[in-house]
């Protein structure tokens, strides 16, 4: 027997696209070239005379983002379960993200749990929310909210774990200039939020010490 897929219906705010008033390519690509002359080098030489088109291209691509809704990914879910109402987890999901303050990078990997109420959700959908949260300017404090409350939001689970490991590039390349390091920070929602023995669960399961 085929699933049974149902339709939900999130809250607006989640289903509403960030407005933003962009700029034209040209006005982009002007933009490159004067941040190429600020470095100290000089946008007419060879190397970089086509950077300016390939930045704003790559940039269309890592701020994608913005041109998606997350709670349109989890907007299908499966309630032929065969009765399972335990802990589902998708971990190890690798990311790419920006830092809202410097605009460099931010690399690491999202672990996502739920507890569902009848019904799950395609395990790529949440992966494809990390995804589209990343590509935006983040702060790692805000993505691993965000991540968290548009799932609890949409699926109506139980409860949602969010853990994030991510090392930060304005770290590691500017300023204190600390190499490796990383930030660990996490969210949790429902039965994991008032109950510290599921906390303690999701983390020894992210951590691959079972149950």
């Amino acid at each position: 027997m085929d699933a049974v897929i149902k339709k939900l219906m999130p809250q607006s705010a989640y289903m509403e696209k960030p407005v933003t008033d962009r700029p034209s390519e040209a006005e982009v690509e002007a933009a490159v070239r004067t941040l190429l002359r600020w470095t100290g080098d000089n946008p007419d030489r060879e190397g970089l005379v086509d950077t300016p088109k390939r930045v704003a291209k790559a940039y269309r691509e890592m701020f994608g983002g913005y041109d998606m809704c997350p709670a349109e990914e989890l907007g299908r879910t499966f309630e032929e379960v065969a009765g399972y109402d335990d802990l589902v987890i998708v971990k190890d999901i690798q990311f790419h993200s920006h830092c809202e303050h410097h605009m460099v990078p931010i690399i690491g990997k999202a672990h996502v749990g739920y507890l569902p109420d009848g019904k799950v959700v395609g395990l790529s959908k949440i992966a494809r929310v990390v995804d589209i949260f990343a590509h935006r300017l983040q702060t790692q404090e805000a993505l691993t909210a965000q991540i968290a409350g548009v799932i609890q939001d949409v699926l109506n689970p139980r409860g949602v774990a969010v853990m994030i490991e991510a090392e930060h590039m304005c770290m590691a390349m500017r300023g204190i200039r600390k190499q490796g390091s990383t930030t660990l920070t996490s969210t949790f929602t429902g039965v994991f939020k008032d109950t510290p023995e599921e906390q303690v669960r999701f983390v020894t399961m992210v951590r691959g010490g079972g149950i």
